[in-house]
């Protein structure tokens, strides 16, 4: 067993048990010198542990404190938080703990075993994604509550919400199941199967390259798309209709006065703005990765140092966007805030 051990340990620190967004990267690891890769999986190792501590609590915290739908945000909009955090929550378990930190500290660990790690890949694919259009479905749920006061009583409610998110969610779970058919084994250790790996036949087979098409354009380049577009659309449609109020209020009462459906309109914006702009800007790095590998064709496995370590870093960066949603809620949302103050002391004095 102590050979079986050792021989677990050699093939970890070669794979590195690669998660899927960035599988392919990873078999190009034989660009990187030994010192850069040994320099790069420490800085992952503390990283990705330090995110899981964070971002467990932070989205148990966000999901209890909007549960209790005394944070002054209309059902929708609560809904749409709620899925968001726990998708969130489930990355951060399944891609972070189960996978990356299991990894780097239990290599040995049954969750390594292939069977275990290609369910957990499907898990880490079908959360991911959820996670991303979720956000999408967020932001074109506040486009139809700022931009088009027609369709919003009809589509801003709890009812649809649940019946988007449901639907959304359902579907990228399916679209996922396939990933359990493209992994295989790296070693068998005792008649057991370890590690995850992509069959080749992913690269050669022109089901699967349409299916790898299919997956990045899914996500992010269509979810990244859109939310640009509503944003813009959104923006756009805000200084208009400002402009218009203005006048309309200066010509009927002479003077500058506080506007209510504005300051609603106000608080919509800060939310759709903060969350859909951090979202932009963590996943940047990554699109602009994707669109190297759409416009010049060289394939991840034959990255050089430079551009290999960029690759890593956009999936760290966008990594980051499932810890960043509850510390928004509590810079943007001041009743949120007082609600975590409320519940922070309580758990305190109740432990003291």
């Amino acid at each position: 067993m102590v050979e079986g051990l050792t021989i677990i340990l050699q093939y970890y620190f070669e794979s590195q048990s690669r998660i899927y967004r960035d599988c392919q990267q990873h078999q190009g690891a034989d660009h990187f010198t030994e010192k850069n890769m040994e320099t790069l999986l420490t800085i992952k190792k503390a990283y990705y542990t330090i995110l899981a501590v964070i971002g467990i609590p932070v989205n148990l915290l966000a999901i209890v404190i909007l549960s209790r739908r005394k944070c002054g945000l209309s059902t929708c909009t609560t809904r749409y938080l709620i899925a968001m955090a726990a998708a969130d929550l489930l990355v951060v378990i399944t891609a972070f703990i189960l996978r990356r930190i299991n990894s780097h500290y239990s290599p040995e660990s049954f969750l390594n075993i292939t069977p275990v790690c290609s369910i957990n890949f499907v898990l880490i694919s079908a959360s991911s994604e959820c996670s991303v259009w979720l956000t999408v479905t967020f932001s074109f749920d506040r486009f139809v509550a700022i931009c088009c006061q027609k369709l919003k009583t009809k589509y801003c409610t709890g009812r649809i919400a649940a019946l988007i998110q449901t639907t959304t969610c359902i579907l990228l779970c399916l679209k996922s199941i396939p990933l359990y058919l493209l992994i295989e084994h790296e070693v068998i250790i005792d008649n057991i199967p370890w590690f995850c790996s992509l069959k080749p036949s992913y690269f050669t087979d022109p089901a699967w390259m349409a299916f790898d098409w299919f997956d990045k354009v899914l996500t992010p380049l269509i979810p990244y798309a859109l939310i640009l577009l509503l944003n813009a659309l959104t923006v756009k449609y805000i200084i208009v209709t400002s402009q218009v109020r203005k006048a309309l209020r200066n010509q009927s009462k002479g003077q500058n006065c506080s506007d209510p459906e504005m300051e609603n309109r106000r608080k919509s914006m800060i939310l759709l703005f903060t969350i859909s702009g951090s979202f932009i800007l963590l996943w940047l790095m990554h699109v602009i990765d994707f669109l190297y590998y759409v416009i010049t064709g060289i394939s991840p496995e034959y990255y050089n140092d430079s551009m290999h370590t960029f690759a890593e870093v956009a999936v760290m960066l966008l990594s980051l966007n499932c810890c960043t949603n509850a510390f928004i809620y509590m810079v943007t949302q001041s009743k949120f805030s007082e609600q975590l103050k409320s519940k922070v002391k309580h758990t305190v004095t109740t432990v003291i």
